[in-house]
Formats: structure tokens, C-alpha cells, sequence
């Protein structure tokens, strides 16, 4: 087969047809044909080859429809990184069928995916990694900021063909009355390296007032990343969505329904979740547990806010559903079914339609994420 292909390299076709050919296979064949020659070797490894191929991925990707309702779940547990195609009709049963799964070396914590790339914490605060399992490869990241003190996200910049990571960090000098609390660092993986971005925003002129963010990852979606944000207001705190544009990398504020929380005593009480839900950005509301008594047990209520129109407030729709102890909420599919854990561990599809419940055969998964593809690429084949 080698012997074939070198070949095809050397006497056959031109070389920017066997580049152009390269470009558009699968990842493991290219990594296999490292070993053909010195020159596909070089070509294989080299940065714009490996920009043209994700570029490709991406662009097959837009053009293929998800019309039969398939989807992956990706979830961990006991080392393992797992990946399951599943079928994403809500008229129909959820079903996985495992695809593969990778050992995941040493000790980590999920905390994001996009675009088939992972971002995790390490054993040790100052550590992050991003991780593609395609090509089994890491890039270690070192930060100063311990992990209590900060919030990340991870993010695809489409019109570069690159990663970025939004850090939005706890000021230390903001214990001293000396500057704003909190401040903004984004890492581009095309650079390298960190670097301050101006934490602000136009409709919020003292942004430097924002009480605190959702320790949480951030939610990518519509090219920007979101995430929580709370200011003082006149009575109570001020709740709203700030969202990064990864391309002019802008903040802006995105505003929740005047209502979202009417019917919550206290602001402490609900659980905040932004989500994609069918197409849409979306903000689940969890808590406060009540009694049901008709089945005489404890509910979780949960609201479905849903913005219908991207970044008009107006458009926001309200559904409430009540779920049974929810122990861990994992996010949606595409579908709009939620991903729930139950105590003890029981991982279920929820339908907040048909109001139907589905156990879907995973036992206490450290993280889970759903995604419509699986997205192959060669990114950080280049990196030492």
C-alpha cells in the first residue's frame, strides 16, 4: 500500500493535485501517511496544509444536513472519553450506538468542547490543556490565575480558522478598591499566547459595577461566547447575558425577559443554564424544589426561556416543566430534549413536549455534551 502511494507521490499526478487530494481525507489516513515519504510527512504537518484541511471540514459540515435527526452524545467516565451516535427524533425512542472511545491519560475535568477540540483542566490549578483525541495530542497551557478565580470558554473563529479561549478572570487589585473586579484575557492558539483585552460595554457604561459571573463554562454559539452576568440594581441584582463576539472581539449585552424571575422569593434561589435549544439561544431556569402532591414527591420546576429572535428581547417564550431531583443537568439536543442525571447516577432524555422520560443506559458520566457532528481535525499536529 506504502509503496502504492509513494508512487502516486512521485511519478503520477502533480503535486498540488496530491496536496489537493490529501486535503480531503479522513484524519487517520493522513496520519498514517506520514510514513510515505519525507516530503508528505512535511506537507501532512505543515500549518496552512492543516488550516486548508480543517477549512474543508468545516465547509462539509455547513453543507450536510441533519435532516434523519442524528446526532453524538460525548460524555466521560473512569478515564474514558466515549463518544455515541444517537438517534435525535423526539417521535422516536433516544438510542446510542458507542463509535469509539480514547484514554484520557492522566487526571482531568472537562470543561469545554467545540469543533472536535476539548478544553480541560489538569491536576494542577495553574494547568489547562487543549486536547484533540484524533490525533491524540495536548497543548499544555500555563496560566497564573488559580482555578477558583476564573471562568473559560472555548470558541471556533470561523473567519480565521482558528481557536480562541475567553478568560474572564477575578481582579486581585479590585480587593483593594484599586480597579474593576474583574478583567478579560483571550488566548488565540494561531499566537500562542494570552493577551488583556477591554472588558466593557456600550449599553453598560460602568461595567466595572458587575457583581459576579457564572463560574461556569461559557456557552459558544452564533460566533459569540455567553455567559451570566449580575450588576446592582435599584431593589435587587440585575440579571443579564453578555455575549463575545470572537471576530471583533466586542462585548454586548443581551437582555432577559423583566419577568424571568417572578416567581422566585429570592434571586439566589434559581439556577442559571444558557443552552442551545433548537436552533435557539436559550436560558434554563432550575429551582426551587416543590412538593408535588398528587405524586407526593419533590419536584424541580424548570423554565424555558427561548429567544426566538437572536439578541431582541421581545422574543423571548416561556415554557415550565416540573422534573424529579435533578442531580446534574448536562444540556440539550438538538431536538430540544434535556439531558438530566438522576440520583443515583441515572442519565435520562427528557421531552418537555410529550413530557416523556428516557433512560438512556449511562451510569454517573463525569461530563456529557451533545453535538450534531463529530468533527475531525489535525489541529495541534503542528504544536511541540
Amino acid at each position: 500500500m506504502m509503496s502504492k502511494l509513494r508512487n502516486l507521490s512521485s511519478e503520477r499526478l502533480p503535486h498540488d493535485v496530491v496536496i489537493d487530494i490529501l486535503t480531503r481525507l479522513p484524519v487517520k489516513s493522513l496520519i498514517r501517511f506520514r510514513c510515505v515519504s519525507k516530503s508528505w510527512y512535511s506537507t501532512i504537518t505543515d500549518p496552512l496544509f492543516i488550516t486548508k484541511h480543517l477549512n474543508l471540514n468545516n465547509k462539509a459540515k455547513s453543507l450536510s444536513s441533519n435532516d434523519n435527526h442524528n446526532g453524538f452524545l460525548l460524555y466521560t467516565h473512569d478515564k474514558q472519553l466515549y463518544t455515541a451516535a444517537c438517534n435525535d427524533d423526539p417521535t422516536l425512542t433516544l438510542t446510542l450506538t458507542e463509535v469509539c472511545r480514547f484514554q484520557i491519560p492522566f487526571p482531568v475535568d472537562m470543561v469545554d468542547y467545540c469543533n472536535g477540540m476539548f478544553l480541560i483542566f489538569g491536576s494542577r490549578d495553574t494547568l489547562i490543556y487543549l486536547w484533540n483525541p484524533s490525533i491524540q495530542k495536548f497543548k499544555m497551557l500555563t496560566i497564573a490565575d488559580g482555578r477558583n478565580g476564573y471562568s473559560l470558554g472555548l470558541a471556533y473563529h470561523c473567519q480565521n480558522n482558528d481557536f480562541k479561549i475567553l478568560k474572564i478572570v477575578l481582579n486581585s487589585i479590585f480587593c483593594n478598591n484599586k480597579g474593576p473586579r474583574f478583567e478579560a484575557k483571550v488566548y488565540a492558539l494561531s499566537a500562542g499566547l494570552w493577551r488583556r483585552i477591554e472588558f466593557s460595554v456600550e449599553s453598560i457604561p460602568n461595567l466595572g459595577s458587575i457583581l459576579e459571573i457564572q463560574y461556569e463554562p461559557f456557552l459558544f454559539f452564533n460566533g459569540a461566547l455567553h455567559f451570566m452576568a449580575y450588576t446592582w440594581g435599584e431593589n435587587n441584582t440585575n440579571n443579564f447575558i453578555l455575549s463575545f463576539d470572537v471576530n471583533d472581539e466586542i462585548f454586548r449585552e443581551i437582555r432577559l425577559p423583566e419577568n424571568y424571575l417572578d416567581r422566585f422569593i429570592f434571586d439566589y434561589q434559581a439556577v442559571h443554564k444558557l443552552v442551545v435549544f433548537k436552533g435557539s439561544l436559550a436560558l434554563i431556569v432550575f429551582g426551587p424544589p416543590v412538593f408535588d402532591y398528587e405524586d407526593g414527591d419533590v419536584l424541580d420546576k424548570c423554565d424555558i426561556w427561548v429567544m426566538g429572535q437572536y439578541g431582541v428581547v421581545e422574543s423571548w417564550t416561556k415554557k415550565t416543566v416540573g422534573l424529579k431531583r435533578i442531580k446534574n443537568f448536562f444540556g440539550c439536543t438538538e431536538s430540544g430534549q434535556l439531558l438530566i442525571m438522576m440520583p443515583p447516577g441515572r442519565t435520562v432524555s427528557y421531552d418537555p413536549e410529550s413530557l416523556y422520560e428516557n433512560n438512556i443506559g449511562i451510569s454517573s458520566p463525569n461530563w456529557m455534551a451533545y453535538t450534531t457532528d463529530l468533527m475531525e481535525s489535525l489541529v495541534l499536529l503542528d504544536h511541540k
